[in-house]
């Protein structure tokens, strides 16, 4: 629950909810609306690090429920949402949704996947480099 709370990874998911919000109004898609990318932004928040540490540590009981979770924030509650909210917007739009929101799914995995603050990563990031250098003839 710590890591819910890191400064630099709730800055990163406000850019990205800014992003998104404007993406509604630029591109006047159909099927994308403010409360649909808020929805879907907070869920892969709580899930895309979580799925994809399950997938890299290759934690088996725990694939299942990774999967779910991948396929609920990606398609499932997009489904759900469309269908209650315009049922011709989901036909339409469904197809093309998919690639598009797995692809960002997996970056904000990547993006969060880092237990710890900034400097933790800066300075693990600094020593890896600094090991790689030295081993270099």
């Amino acid at each position: 629950m710590k890591e819910y709370g890191r400064p630099w990874k709730i800055s990163t998911l406000g850019i990205g909810i800014a992003l998104l919000i404007a993406g509604s109004y630029f591109y006047q898609a159909p099927d994308w609306d403010i409360p649909i990318s808020l929805i879907m932004a907070l869920l892969a928040y709580f899930t895309a690090p979580w799925s994809l540490r399950a997938l890299l540590e290759r934690q088996w009981r725990r694939w299942p429920a990774a999967l779910f979770a991948t396929w609920f924030t990606v398609d499932g509650c997009y489904a759900i949402y469309w269908h209650f909210k315009n049922p011709v917007a989901l036909e339409q739009m469904r197809a093309a949704n998919f690639p598009a929101s797995l692809a960002l799914y997996g970056i904000c995995g990547v993006i969060w996947l880092y237990r710890g603050s900034l400097s933790d990563l800066w300075s693990e990031l600094v020593a890896h480099l600094s090991a790689i250098r030295v081993r270099k003839p």
